[in-house]
């Protein structure tokens, strides 16, 4: 008879930012959240969408940023379907927004593979500049509602697709993102 090993699940993305020094425990949650919802979506690399997913789910200073409940409804539901249809055609690609140069090893002559890491270029540059906005403010963590600001602002992410099929106005949502981290942080 042979023993057989259980299948052990492809282990989590590591962060692209030191979580320790530079998000607040809400939102290193809410990283922890859009690995989980990448992994269990089958996707290869968490982007800005479950980004935004896991940020709406756990953070109610970034539901208060919306404007009112059916917007916000809108957004959700959006992102509901991403896995039963809608960012179907997202499964298999890299996202990239062209935030993040692809780059090339020219002792090789080979591209990286910016998915590689588990992490969308357009992640990974959310996070940094969530990160930026933070260390603006003199502030050395992070907050949720720096992300949004720094998601809303990529136009060309995922994030901001599915903002705008729910009819956000997402340069108008990172503004006000900006404005109520300033009212949250005096």
């Amino acid at each position: 008879m042979q023993n057989r090993t259980p299948r052990i699940p492809e282990q989590p993305a590591p962060n692209p930012v030191d979580a320790d020094a530079g998000l607040t425990v809400e939102l290193a949650s809410v990283v922890t959240g859009a690995r989980r919802r990448a992994l269990r979506d089958g996707d290869r690399q968490i982007d800005t969408a479950h980004l935004l997913h896991s940020l709406i789910e756990s953070d109610p200073e970034v539901r208060e940023a919306f404007d009112g409940g059916p917007q916000l409804a809108k957004v959700l539901g959006y992102l509901v379907q991403r896995s039963i249809g809608y960012g179907l055609r997202w499964q298999g690609s890299v996202e990239d927004s062209g935030a993040v140069p692809v780059v090339r090893n020219p002792a090789a002559d080979v591209v990286r593979d910016p998915a590689a890491e588990g992490w969308s270029p357009s992640a990974v540059t959310a996070m940094k500049d969530a990160l930026h906005r933070a260390g603006l403010r003199g502030e050395p963590r992070a907050r949720g509602l720096d992300l949004l600001a720094a998601l809303a602002a990529d136009g060309d992410c995922r994030a901001v697709e599915v903002l705008r099929r729910a009819g956000v106005d997402a340069r108008w949502l990172s503004r006000r993102a900006v404005e109520r981290t300033a009212e949250v942080s005096r």
